[in-house]
Order: structure tokens, then sequence, then C-alpha cells
């Protein structure tokens, strides 16, 4: 084992000789033993190095929803910070446990995008994430950011109806498939699905925007940006929103024909081109309240922050300035 072996497990080890003096501030780490990239013996490592600066209790999750109802006992018992290991959906569970609350936010990364973490500007290397975490002990600096919320559930940066909350279900049911291919199981699945279901017939919709109904297949709504990331490339769909400005962003796919699918992809991932300049996009930003619903009685997938949460007939997007604490 050396310092710089590229193996996480043998960095942590290497770097685990520590000040164990008292600890000040409790920490509850919530995990996800199923996320992509956690195993016992990492959390074990984690946890311990993370004792080096806090007083830590960890938590595995057991069911969906369970990082909420653990971060809801965690805010009444008053920790001093919540870190959710695992993927942007255990982070989404954590924050609305913890929405309105003051006990702060935090992540490390454990899944195979961890958008949020990026956002707060930890790490995606988790020995390097787990380092940034021990060093924040001495420079604590809690500060609150907007949370958005569509129907009853928060979301952290992005929330869509339509055509990406299929991809995201779908990708959900092979999760093997998904930890081991990542961004290019999701290429694939996109085009699987709207080969199935978007390309004739699709489900249509209709966005309420400043009084103006907007038609289309999907509606991509943003608290922050980028959208998401294809590997280390972020992907940008709205523009405007960020997690301090107390609004939100996105676009609605008018149509998604086989000729348009190609030039939308190029314009997400493009560092010059703007999505909002497609065709067939119609964007928004600036707004606190926008309101999606059915327009064939066909119920709409939503998705929340990457993660699928079923089918609804209307949803009801808003953002609450400031609603969550974050520590980084």
């Amino acid at each position: 084992m050396t310092a710089t072996s590229t193996d996480p497990l043998e960095r942590l080890e290497a770097t685990l000789g520590l000040d164990r003096s008292a600890p000040a501030k409790r920490m509850l780490v919530i995990v996800n033993p199923y996320a992509t990239t956690v195993s016992d013996r990492l959390k074990h490592l984690v946890v311990y190095a993370l004792r080096g600066s806090y007083q830590v209790d960890a938590v595995d999750t057991k069911a969906r929803d369970h990082a909420t109802e653990l971060c809801r006992e965690a805010a009444r018992q008053g920790y001093d910070v919540v870190v959710a290991f695992g993927g942007d959906g255990t982070v989404n569970e954590a924050a609305n446990g913890l929405a309105g609350s003051d006990t702060p936010l935090s992540c490390l990364p454990g899944g195979r995008t961890n958008v949020y973490c990026r956002m707060l500007g930890i790490p995606t290397d988790v020995v390097d994430a787990t380092e940034h975490l021990l060093q924040m002990a001495n420079d604590w600096h809690p500060r609150r950011v907007d949370l958005g919320y569509v129907n009853e559930r928060k979301f952290l940066f992005s929330a869509g109806v339509g055509l990406d909350a299929s991809v995201v279900d779908r990708v959900d049911a092979h999760p093997n498939l998904k930890a081991r291919l990542g961004e290019w199981f999701y290429t694939w699945t996109a085009i699987n699905t709207f080969n199935r279901r978007y390309l004739l017939n699709p489900p249509r919709l209709e966005a309420e925007i400043d009084g103006q109904a907007v038609s289309g297949v999907t509606a991509i709504v943003q608290n922050a940006a980028p959208y998401s990331y294809f590997g280390s490339r972020p992907v940008h769909i709205g523009e405007g929103a960020a997690l301090d400005s107390g609004d939100l962003s996105g676009v609605v796919l008018e149509r998604a024909r086989p000729i348009d699918i190609p030039t939308i992809a190029w314009r997400a991932l493009s560092r010059r081109a703007r999505m909002t300049r497609h065709r067939q996009v119609h964007p928004f930003s600036g707004l606190e309240l926008l309101r999606v619903r059915s327009l064939d009685d066909r119920p709409l997938p939503l998705q929340v922050d990457g993660d699928y949460i079923g089918e609804v007939e209307e949803a009801a997007f808003g953002v609450t300035p400031k609603g969550i604490a974050v520590v980084s």
C-alpha cells in the first residue's frame, strides 16, 4: 500500500493518521448501501476518518424515503450537520427531511453523477471529499440556499415531466447497468425510450408560463445549474436559475421528432451553443411558480434530482428561497 495508490480504500487507509482530539460538532452520516460506489469497507473507513473531526453517527437506509425520516429526526435531535453518502437520490431524500430546519446538509459522493456535490464544491472523489469535510470542521460556514418543489416533493437542482422522467424510470429499473455503464446507459435508454414512447403519438402536456399556455412533450425545471453532467461535462438546459437566485428556469420541449433530437442533444452538451435557442424549445426563466398538466388524460412521469417518483396528472413547481441550510 502506497500513498500514490489509485484505490480509494487504500488511499483512505493511508491518510488515517488523524488528530484524535475531542471533536465538537455532531454529524449524522446517512449511507445508501446500494449506491454505485458505496461498500461496507469504504463506509467504515470514511466514518472512521470523519471521527477525527466530528462526533459521528452513521445509519444505513433501509428503504425508499428512509433518509427523509432519519433527517427529520436528526433535526429534532440537534445534529450540527447531516451528510448524505450516496447518489443524488439519497441527497434529495435527505433534503426533504431537513427542509425548513436549521440543520445543514452536506454530502459525500456515492453515486455515478453526484450533481449536488459538484454544485456545493465538494470533490467527486470520495477520498478528496472526506478530506474536504474534515477541513470544513475548522472553517465552518453554513449558508442557506434555495429549494425547489413540485407538488409535495422538494428538489435541489432539477425536476422534469415527460421524456427525461421516462428515461430515469427505465434507467432506475436496471441499477447494475446504470452502475457499470453510467452515462452511456442513459444515452442508450434515452434513444430506446424515445423510439418506443415519443416517436409516435407521444403524451402531451401544457405548461402555464406567465399566463401563456405552452404545449409540448417534456418540461424541465431547474432550481440551479447545470441540469446534470455527462461524465465531466455539464449538461446545460435552462438558463438563469442559481442556488441563491430565488427563481426557476427551464424549458418546454414543444415537439420531439427524429430530426430534432440530435441537435437538442448537441446543444445540451455544447460549450457554446444554447439549448434555449433551439426552434423546438420554449425557454423560461425568473419564475416563482409553474404549472404543468396532461393534455390528453395520460399521466405524466415525474422525476426530481434524477430520481423517478411516479406519475401525476398535474405538477405544480415552485421555489422556496433559502429553504435549506447547507455546509461545504
